[in-house]
């Protein structure tokens, strides 16, 4: 792919992950010695890589196997299946506290429900087409990856999707945006913007009313409050499924007992994950769907369809908190607050050298 193809929506100031020789070697060498190798460099015009900025702490690291893993220093938090052999792209395992499993593949007891997988991006009713089930010959493919951007404290990946009908007609066209930042106790965020407009040049698509869609999140067995010990908890304080569900919230949480740890050294720990919808979101806060079985999601479409224009594409930012221990009601309104405060994505064109796009944030 050639830079011009990239997308140019914004600026950004470049700052170069080189400095000149004359700033490192006299403070590491004899002063002859560093003059002369100074005086060589100039000549041939070589830099050389400042100390600690070659490795960064968190990284996206893509894998075999059409994989892209989010690791914190060398231990995967995260992973991104793209292969063309799923329905839709998923991350999965979404580690908590310890290494702990935070999310599975499919339902705990149901196996018309392999489409719950870890954490995914799908929807019921686009213009009719069904991109929620695994059966009805539809599929999300990855088309692109903008960029993975390294960086010390937070992990970023940028990719464009393409919605294609059971025809092979692509629908619709999103790009997403993933970034992982890891908190103390080895807690971690995952925030994410989905961006989604009509294919070519379709000047429109019909979202239809449904439950279903857009981010889904399907918790570990030992979570759920039917086949483990879980609570589910939503910002209004209600608790369970039947207090919760169809409503509105900022925020849900599903917390309980995972296991951390292996073979003697097993053990349970009360831990969780918190799922925050966006001030910023049409129709914020977001109604729930929520079931005690395992899952929870935020219903965009549940109580109207919704039309994408090539002049009024849909931009939805989610945020997710792997934490430790069971919910803390005041750290989860803090999360909430600095979210809704946070700019958003803008994926961009790079003036970096070797680098066709960049993520970045803008204040509109």
């Amino acid at each position: 792919m050639d830079s011009s193809d990239c997308p140019h929506r914004g600026k950004v100031t470049c700052v170069s992950p080189f400095v000149p020789m004359s700033h490192i070697l006299p403070k590491i060498m004899p002063s002859f010695v560093a003059r002369s190798v100074l005086f060589i460099s100039i000549l041939l015009g070589f830099a050389v890589p400042a100390l600690g900025q070659a490795l960064q702490r968190c990284e996206v690291v893509p894998q075999d196997g059409h994989r892209a893993s989010f690791q914190v220093d060398g231990i995967e938090k995260t992973c991104w299946h793209f292969g063309r052999q799923y329905e839709r792209p998923f991350l999965y395992p979404f580690h908590g506290p310890q290494q702990s499993q935070l999310t599975r593949i499919g339902h705990p007891g149901a196996g018309n429900h392999d489409h719950h997988r870890s954490i995914w991006f799908a929807h019921h009713d686009v213009a009719g087409s069904d991109f929620w089930s695994n059966t009805s010959g539809t599929q999300i493919r990855q088309k692109q990856w903008y960029c993975y951007q390294d960086g010390p404290d937070q992990a970023t990946m940028a990719v464009q999707l393409g919605w294609y009908d059971n025809q092979d007609v692509e629908l619709l066209e999103s790009d997403v945006v993933a970034q992982m930042t890891p908190l103390s106790n080895d807690e971690q965020l995952v925030e994410f913007q989905l961006t989604v407009r009509p294919a070519g040049s379709a000047q429109k698509v019909e979202l239809g009313k449904t439950n279903f869609g857009f981010l889904a999140v399907r918790v570990a067995k030992s979570l759920s409050g039917h086949f483990g010990d879980g609570r589910l908890t939503d910002s209004k304080g209600r608790v369970g499924e039947k207090a919760i569900f169809a409503n509105a919230a900022a925020w849900m949480d599903y917390s309980g007992s995972v296991a951390i740890g292996s073979g003697a050294d097993r053990k349970p720990q009360r831990q969780g994950i918190t799922y925050f919808d966006n001030a910023d979101n049409p129709r914020y806060p977001t109604h729930w769907h929520v079931r005690q079985d395992g899952w929870m999601g935020a219903s965009f479409c549940m109580n109207d369809g919704y039309t994408i224009s090539q002049s009024n594409p849909l931009r939805l930012r989610y945020l997710l908190h792997a934490h430790g221990g069971d919910l803390d009601t005041k750290q989860a309104a803090e999360i909430a607050a600095a979210f809704d405060q946070r700019a958003a994505f803008v994926i961009q064109r790079s003036k970096k050298p070797h680098v066709h796009s960049e993520v970045i944030r803008v204040t509109e």
